[in-house]
């Protein structure tokens, strides 16, 4: 097996949008959301439909995560069964209630990741030093991003619906062309400055499969790095990539067996926001009824301060 070529290497001539908004800017594209963009966004609500996109956390069966990771662990604190045993704090009029607590990994669940979450040659984002990742985020964290929101024109691409699947193959890929193409399919275009939702029904399967078969030779869908991808992204200004996989591209690329190169090539270098672990599949199937793809998209992860990513619930609507 050929030795996979160093990241710095590979995107050795790959544009960056570094000091484009600023040398203190911690939001990359997520710049390109002006007012007018928003108000865009608003014109395409038509229906009054409303979708949250957030998968559940702390399902029975468990969460799909990255390998390595753990899904949310919830434990009850207080419920009935402490007044029952007559453990139950006091309150005057007699109010009881329910407490509880979860633990998890911020990018555990639905989430946006900081655009300091990935870097090679010791730079994030913006040229910052990566040494201001130690202990936490100083740069380019979550925070920047929760505090600002996303909010602008959504467009879905439904990549399995265009090729008569329920849901692309372990490893499949597809390129901005097929996307160009899958969207003209549907009787639409993706238009500059439109947040980019791609549905693969991957994360759909998780809750029709068991977590072996799931995560056995785990491989997910996805885009596949190429520079002329990357100049796509670039002309077309995309502020936001979101999708119903755990990583946004294809976890190993096909071509140079480099792992996750579009995390540095879009996020590190564009600046381009990642959203990942997105529930699609109802919206998926609205849009194929009503025939409208496009829509407001609304998004704020949680506000953690240095942190890597954070959960959120996605809004849409139609």
């Amino acid at each position: 097996m050929t030795e996979a070529p160093y990241m710095g290497d590979l995107l050795k001539e790959a544009p960056k949008n570094w000091g484009r908004w600023g040398d203190e800017d911690e939001v990359g594209a997520l710049n390109y959301l002006t007012p007018a963009e928003v108000l865009r966004g608003v014109r395409h609500v038509r229906q009054g439909k409303v979708f949250t996109l957030q998968i559940p956390m702390g399902h029975p069966s468990g969460d799909p995560v990255w390998p390595g990771r753990r899904g949310v662990e919830k434990l009850m604190v207080l419920d009935e069964g402490d007044w029952i045993c007559g453990k139950g704090p006091v309150f005057p009029g007699g109010l009881h209630y329910a407490d509880d607590y979860f633990t998890g990994f911020l990018q555990g669940s639905t989430q946006y990741d900081a655009l300091g979450h990935v870097w090679y040659d010791g730079q994030i984002y913006n040229g910052y030093d990566a040494q201001t990742t130690i202990g936490g985020l100083e740069k380019a964290s979550v925070a920047p991003i929760a505090q600002r929101g996303v909010v602008g024109r959504g467009i879905l691409v439904d990549m399995a619906r265009h090729r008569g699947k329920a849901r692309l193959d372990k490893g499949e890929t597809f390129t901005h062309l097929d996307l160009v193409e899958a969207a003209e399919a549907q009787g639409v275009e993706i238009a500059k400055r439109d947040i980019l939702v791609i549905r693969t029904g991957f994360i759909g399967s998780w809750y029709e499969t068991t977590p072996a078969e799931f995560y056995d030779g785990f491989l997910e869908p996805g885009l596949t790095y190429s520079p002329e991808l990357v100049e796509w992204f670039l002309d077309m200004e995309i502020p936001n990539l979101v999708t119903d996989t755990i990583a946004n591209e294809v976890t190993v690329d096909p071509e140079s067996g480099v792992a996750l190169p579009l995390h540095n090539a879009l996020m590190r270098n564009l600046g381009v926001t990642f959203t990942e672990i997105c529930r699609l599949d109802d919206l998926a199937a609205d849009c194929a009824e009503d025939g409208q793809w496009t829509f407001l998209y609304t998004a704020a992860p949680l506000n953690v301060l240095r942190g890597t990513g954070a959960p959120v619930n996605p809004v849409v609507v139609k």
